[in-house]
């Protein structure tokens, strides 16, 4: 039953990306720099479920697009380079760009925290501090949207915000929900203080 459930779950998700032109234009923009491992995740995709299952009408400001790839190999400058071409060819987004691999290098410098490297994507997202935000996806060559989710879309589709404790704080995730107005912007949320 839970392999069906989240089947229904991506399949909604699916549904949803490809009706919106914008994060169909945002992923073949990505999709088109030949990234190996890469997907649009966090807010454009929150937003995008959470707006909809709100039955509003005009979607939800974006501040940025997140856009996150793994590649251990990959110079610290990649990631503004990026950046700055995803500005040019779609220049009405704003990007965020993040290798998942060198995050452990901006915990030590901006946060003087020691944690350990990732290992893959799929790993980078499992970090993120809230398992409703935990989602990324991309667009295959073959025009197929595929869905990450380290810990499903329960959280996401069921209006649910959790603290993922695996590298973000209490008060970490508490500034999050009241920063993002979270309650304010979805008010059937239900939010889950820990």
């Amino acid at each position: 039953m839970m392999t069906n459930v989240r089947a229904g779950y991506e399949q909604q998700l699916c549904d949803l990306v490809e009706s919106s032109e914008q994060l169909m234009a945002a992923l073949r923009a990505v999709r088109c720099l030949g990234l190996a491992s890469w997907c649009i995740g966090a807010g454009a995709i929150r937003s995008l479920v959470w707006d909809s299952l709100h039955g509003f009408q005009e979607p939800s400001n974006l501040d940025d697009v997140d856009v996150a790839y793994f590649d251990a190999e990959a110079p610290l400058a990649l990631d503004a380079e990026i950046q700055e071409r995803l500005q040019l060819l779609l220049p009405s987004l704003t990007w965020e760009v993040t290798n998942q691999a060198t995050v452990h290098e901006w915990f030590a410098e901006a946060l003087g925290q020691v944690v350990s490297p990732l290992n893959s994507l799929d790993d980078g997202l499992a970090t993120w501090p809230e398992f409703a935000t935990c989602v990324g996806i991309y667009l295959d060559d073959d025009e197929s949207l595929k869905v990450i989710a380290p810990y499903g879309l329960n959280d996401l589709f069921e209006l649910r915000v959790r603290h993922n404790p695996r590298r973000a704080s209490v008060s970490t995730f508490m500034h999050r929900v009241h920063s993002k107005r979270f309650g304010h912007r979805w008010p059937r949320l239900s939010i889950c203080t820990p």
